[in-house]
């Protein structure tokens, strides 16, 4: 396995276990916690549906363009799609999510283990960084829960 797919399986592996190490943690109040203000009011439980929601729908993503499909449409409003998908992921318990979460991230990992090495270099567009590669595409699904689990500490103090 080529050092670069096996650092993008490290990061996504180091990612999912860090994250579920503070969600595990949580007493019920800490899930009402409000980290974002803007659009909406975002709890700790809304950010977990979000990381389910966007590690679903960016693996989708990435597939297509390794496929040799376009990516994310351009114009693509991230802010809708996720007000979308927390009403869609509206009352599903957090340990549920976490659940769902585990099992969304490892199909990741799964997926990114088969890929050739060629395939990281495919462009095509992610949602908020424009025309990127895919192994850029997949190393901003791992940084994107990492600086949303930043503001998650900071929120609670931590």
């Amino acid at each position: 396995m080529s050092e670069r797919k096996q650092e993008l399986l490290v990061r996504l592996q180091k990612g999912l276990e860090k994250t579920r190490a503070v969600f595990n943690t949580f007493v019920p109040a800490q899930w009402e916690a409000v980290l974002y203000t803007d659009p909406y009011p975002w709890t700790a439980r809304d950010l977990l549906a979000h990381f389910l929601s966007s590690e679903e729908g960016l693996l989708q993503l990435v597939q297509q363009i390794v496929a040799g499909g376009p990516g994310a449409p351009e114009g693509f409003d991230y802010n809708a799609f996720n007000a979308s998908e927390q009403q869609r992921l509206a009352g599903i318990p957090p340990d549920r999510l976490l659940a769902d979460l585990t099992a969304a991230r490892q199909r990741t990992i799964a997926w990114v283990a088969g890929l050739d090495e060629a395939d990281l270099d495919r462009v095509g567009a992610h949602p908020a960084l424009g025309q990127v590669s895919v192994e850029v595409f997949l190393n901003a699904i791992y940084g994107h829960q990492l600086m949303h689990m930043r503001d998650l500490m900071q929120a609670l103090g931590s």
